[in-house]
């Protein structure tokens, strides 16, 4: 029965972020990204799993060395991590996917200041033990990347009659999808369609 519970609060930590607490859709946190690198499904998958790896490792270490931080000084120390984790994440882009990190290498380095990542740290890594921390850096990992990817597959599919550089169909695609109006158009859309569903099932459920 342990084990099961345990199981439990562990899937309700990624729920919680995939949808609860949704970085881009519920929080309204980090959208820079949700603009500026998501006028093609590839970047837009790339960078969601460049955040999701970051937030998982940074709320990891954090949790592990939560004891031997100081009040003080502990903002500090969390940017620390952030920024090391980010330019483990920065090196290995550039050597392993070079021609996506032409595109978007100045926004993967920005990772650094998301305030999602840090206010995980600040509110839950640094309070709880390692294997909760992981979940929750999974599950907000998770709904960044769920939202990128959507927001990607929409702009791409429609400002480009594309999927992935892959043609889709002949029409003729709508220009403005790829732009940055576009951008702001799509989350702007897809923000409120996901806060609607959210809140026809939450009312449901009751």
């Amino acid at each position: 029965m342990a084990q099961t519970a345990a199981t439990t609060d562990y899937l309700g930590l990624i729920k919680n972020g995939i949808f609860k607490e949704n970085t881009i859709f519920k929080l309204a946190l980090s959208l820079c990204p949700s603009i500026a690198v998501t006028n093609n499904l590839r970047n837009g998958v790339l960078m969601g799993v460049a955040v999701l790896f970051v937030q998982v490792m940074v709320n990891i270490t954090i949790s592990l060395m939560r004891k031997f931080i100081h009040a003080r000084i502990r903002l500090p120390i969390f940017m620390l991590v952030i920024s090391g984790w980010v330019t483990v994440t920065d090196m290995t882009m550039a050597a392993f996917a070079r021609e996506a990190y032409k595109q978007m290498g100045l926004y993967i380095q920005l990772i650094v200041a998301f305030a999602s990542i840090l206010a995980r740290a600040e509110m839950f890594a640094s309070k709880n033990k390692m294997v909760p921390s992981m979940f929750d850096g999974i599950g907000m990992g998770l709904g960044f990347l769920f939202s990128l990817t959507i927001i990607s597959f929409f702009r791409e599919i429609l400002g480009k009659g594309s999927l992935w550089g892959f043609p889709v169909f002949d029409a003729k695609p709508l220009l403005i999808m790829i732009l940055p109006a576009g951008g702001f158009f799509a989350v702007g859309l897809l923000m409120g369609l996901f806060n609607w569903v959210s809140t026809r099932n939450g009312s449901k459920s009751h």
